[in-house]
């Protein structure tokens, strides 16, 4: 599955996006027919949260049964989920599990009233314990009945997951959305901070024993359902256990995020293929999502100095990795934003006219102010766009297995700035090969070993980039002085079919 953080629209023009306006644009992601190469083809949404909430992100529930009513209606949101299934798109949405709001009526009880049902729901000291959180913030907050604990804000009050009537209710809400609504998934926030054990706060064995015992749960109710997992600040080694324990289906690779940016920025590959190598030496599944930035990050465009061309071969290393990858919503026209996390989250630019094609209302956040410049409408005929670029990525990864379940090979290359790597099954073999660097590039060498290819010489056959290619000449399972096309353009980016 490729999934996006959705855009939207406002059909009634009230300046926020919602069910309707993504229904709209559902042909803009995939619209349903494989015969059709203008939309992006991709097959999941992964929607921030729809629950009410006071706040603006969402992430301060009020009500888990329910959707915010700024978004439409719950019918309007199963309308989307039907509308998204005809096209092939399953829909993942954000479920905040560590966190309640403060308004929610479970708090409101437990806060009011030290015999109410919902007091154990949270997590309740009648005195300070004194520890701070993981990143030295106050996490124990006072208040009338006693101090409770909220690791993110004193707006946000954790459950207390050691209570059994806790997890019952969270079972309910996953049936809810999975069979009632239809949805197909989960993205969980703040996966890793779900269970304290007093001042340890993240990764703890109580957490991982939760998800263990919720993950058959949630497949007994819907098996094909999945979950993705955020554990910021995590390398893949830390993340691999939720996955391994089947505890979710998938994790974020925030290592190679962050791994994927630096060699765009400094034209030099090596980490790259280290993280990848050491995320499947540990996820042998390739159970993870590669990403390069989400709703709480600059944006790549802002990361990058606003320079396409790094952006481009940063998406192709991306959209090329194994994994499931998942796209931010406006990474695919380059659009920019830095904190505060309003201005990475502002409505996606659809066109040059009044506030971006987003609204004819006030929009909630106003656009960049480059909106006239980058936009849907100006790139979506231009076959050079960077949006077209992804078009293409994301197309021929739907197309072509070995990019999305094959192996994953590094090539040796005398040249530094040379990021080349086969993808190979049993079906087929594609070589990936980017020019990281501003300079054109002749003098480079690929070898290979230990590759399961037929000894023979073979053909190649040119699926993106437009220069001659020829293939190389396998002996026992590997191959030397393979040079695939003669002059590698600055940032340039070859996707090559090799054929026996």
């Amino acid at each position: 599955m490729k999934s996006l953080c959705v855009p939207s629209t406002t059909p009634d023009g009230n300046g926020v996006g919602d069910f309707n306006g993504i229904t709209a644009k559902l042909d803009y992601l995939n619209d349903g027919d494989p015969q059709t190469k203008t939309d992006l083809g991709i097959t999941g949404i992964w929607l921030m949260p729809i629950f009410p909430s006071p706040s603006y992100h969402g992430y301060d529930v009020t009500d888990y049964y329910g959707v915010n009513p700024q978004y439409g209606t719950m019918d309007d949101f199963k309308h989307l989920v039907e509308e998204a299934h005809k096209r092939g798109i399953h829909i993942v949405i954000d479920m905040v599990l560590n966190h309640t709001s403060d308004q929610h009526p479970w708090f409101k009880e437990a806060k009011k009233d030290i015999n109410s049902p919902y007091r154990d729901w949270y997590i309740w000291s009648e005195t300070n314990p004194g520890y701070k959180g993981p990143w030295s913030q106050d996490v124990w907050h006072p208040s009338l009945t006693g101090y409770y604990y909220g690791i993110f804000e004193a707006f946000m009050p954790d459950l207390n997951y050691t209570n059994p009537e806790v997890t019952a209710e969270i079972q309910k809400i996953y049936s809810f959305w999975l069979n009632d609504v239809g949805i197909d998934g989960f993205r969980l926030d703040a996966a890793k901070h779900l269970i304290e054990e007093n001042a340890i706060q993240q990764n703890t064995n109580a957490t991982h024993e939760w998800y263990q015992n919720m993950y058959p749960a949630y497949k007994e109710m819907k098996p094909d359902s999945m979950t993705v997992g955020e554990l910021f600040g995590d390398n893949i080694s830390v993340a691999s256990r939720y996955v391994i324990k089947k505890e979710f289906d998938l994790v974020f690779n925030f290592q190679l995020s962050s791994t994927i940016l630096q060699a765009a920025q400094t034209g030099r590959g090596k980490n790259v293929t280290r993280v990848l190598e050491t995320s499947n030496a540990f996820l042998p599944e390739y159970q993870y999502a590669p990403f390069l930035t989400n709703h709480d990050q600059n944006r790549v465009m802002s990361q990058l100095q606003n320079d396409v061309h790094k952006a481009r071969i940063a998406a192709a290393m991306m959209l090329t990795a194994p994994g499931t990858p998942f796209i931010y919503y406006g990474e695919e026209i380059g659009m920019t934003g830095a904190k505060p996390d309003e201005n990475i989250r502002r409505p996606l630019q659809w066109s040059s006219d009044t506030n971006a094609g987003f609204t004819t209302g006030q929009p909630w956040r106003t656009p960049d102010s480059n909106f006239k410049e980058v936009n849907v409408a100006g790139q979506i005929n231009d076959p050079d766009s960077l949006l077209s670029l992804y078009r293409d990525l994301v197309q021929l990864r739907g197309a072509h297995s070995s990019l999305r379940t094959g192996d994953y090979i590094v090539l040796d290359c005398n040249n530094p700035a040379v990021y080349a790597v086969l993808r190979h099954d049993d079906s087929e073999t594609t070589l990936v090969l980017i020019n990281l660097d501003d300079t054109p590039i002749s003098d480079y060498i690929l070898s290979g070993k230990g590759i399961e290819m037929a000894d023979l010489a073979y053909s190649a056959s040119a699926l993106y980039g437009d220069a001659q290619v020829q293939g190389p000449v396998v002996k026992r399972g590997g191959f030397e002085d393979y040079h695939p096309v003669d002059v590698l353009s600055p940032y340039s980016i070859h996707i090559i079919k090799l054929e026996p």
